[in-house]
């Protein structure tokens, strides 16, 4: 159990390394994905928490995946929060992971259209040379 614990840390100091500002989003995102990945809670990145918690005569099942849920996204949202610049921890501070990461993708989009043009374009460029 204790080489998952140090695996893991190690994983995370990739976010650590270097935090998100308004340059950086696509290399930290993916960095994210891989961590979150690791640990088994890149769900919480693609599905929204339930809006309604499982009623009291629901299976122990529901329920527990619900609680695990909960606890995961809010896991994953501090480890985002902490691996931000302290402008961009203000701005997103009260969301959830899912949330957050939709709001980033729409702040950054743009950023992320101009690395594929720039990629496309060297790509074609290295393609026309040979």
């Amino acid at each position: 159990m204790a080489n998952n614990n140090t695996s893991t840390f190690s994983l995370r100091s990739v976010l650590e390394k270097e935090k998100l500002n308004t340059t950086n989003f696509l290399d930290w995102f993916r960095n994210l994905r891989i961590v979150l990945k690791h640990e088994r809670k890149d769900y919480v990145l693609e599905n929204a928490i339930p809006a309604e918690e499982p009623s009291t005569n629901a299976h122990r099942a529901q329920k527990d995946a619900y609680q695990k849920h909960l606890n995961d996204d809010l896991d994953v949202s501090c480890l985002m929060l902490a691996s931000m610049n302290a402008d961009l921890q203000k701005q997103f501070e009260n969301l959830s992971s899912f949330d957050m990461v939709k709001e980033l993708k729409g702040l950054f989009q743009e950023q992320a259209r101009v690395e594929r043009y720039e990629t496309t374009k060297s790509l074609f460029s290295c393609k026309l040379h040979e």
